[in-house]
């Protein structure tokens, strides 16, 4: 299925179950559709539990369309569009960078009525690094290609998630993800700003739900326990998992327990 946003881009998605609980499920950096098989079996689990559920591809990658400049500001038209198709009130689930893009939206979307961040890598100490990363991006993508692009963008997470990535039969669907990843850097940017100076304890208001894995790399843990300690309504949870990762049954149940 497709939504039209506001500034006229295709979004695609998919949507399981129908008259549940509405939620929209928030990619991560190098997440979308057709590659993502642990998410779409997530879909299928909450569907299952009465959920009204969205899964869609950021602008840019997948099946949507865009072009760049990629940015927070059109992540949210495309939340705010989908969020209308739910009938005007939806939770949001942010996964990673995913997560920092749906605190963005609880502050300009009102039908946002929850958020559950999964593992939201937030610069506790200012967003400096975020912001080089953004330039990083940005320059990569206008002087030296999509590869070069994902290879700076990934630098840091485990070498094989990017190998892999290339190597595979979805190589072409990477690299033309590749640019929007400046949405990303761009959204942890002003998550990190916005934790620093309060305007996150002042605007989001929505109840949030911060999760972990249970064997959550230290910079998960560290940023989870400031955003709590900084929203005004958030609770922590945890989710069976280690190294990024979760089962879909485990993290549909967590989200049944939070959400209905």
């Amino acid at each position: 299925m497709y939504v039209r946003t506001g500034d006229g881009r295709r979004i695609a998605y998919d949507r399981e179950g129908s008259g549940g609980r509405p939620l929209v499920l928030v990619d991560g950096l190098g997440q979308m559709r057709a590659t993502d098989t642990a998410t779409r079996t997530l879909c299928g689990e909450l569907a299952a539990r009465r959920f009204d559920v969205v899964h869609h591809d950021r602008p840019g990658r997948g099946d949507s369309t865009g072009d760049p400049p990629f940015t927070l500001a059109g992540e949210v038209e495309a939340l705010r569009a989908l969020v209308d198709e739910l009938g005007g009130r939806a939770a949001l689930y942010g996964s990673s960078s995913g997560g920092a893009i749906a605190l963005a939206a609880a502050t300009r979307i009102p039908g946002v009525d929850h958020l559950v961040l999964w593992e939201t890598p937030l610069g506790t100490d200012g967003s400096a690094d975020a912001r080089a990363w953004h330039a990083g991006i940005v320059e990569r993508a206008r002087s030296a290609g999509p590869e070069a692009v994902l290879r700076f963008a990934m630098d840091g997470m485990p070498p094989e998630w990017l190998d892999g990535m290339l190597a595979g039969p979805d190589r072409e669907r990477y690299l033309r993800l590749a640019p929007t990843t400046a949405a990303d850097a761009e959204a942890l940017a002003w998550a990190a700003d916005a934790l620093r100076d309060g305007t996150l304890a002042r605007e989001v208001t929505t109840p949030t739900t911060v999760l972990t894995g249970t064997s959550a790399w230290p910079v998960f843990v560290e940023a989870a326990d400031a955003l709590v300690d900084a929203l005004p309504h958030a609770e922590r949870g945890e989710v069976p998992g280690a190294a990024h990762g979760w089962e879909p049954a485990d993290l549909a149940r967590v989200l049944a327990e939070v959400l209905l």
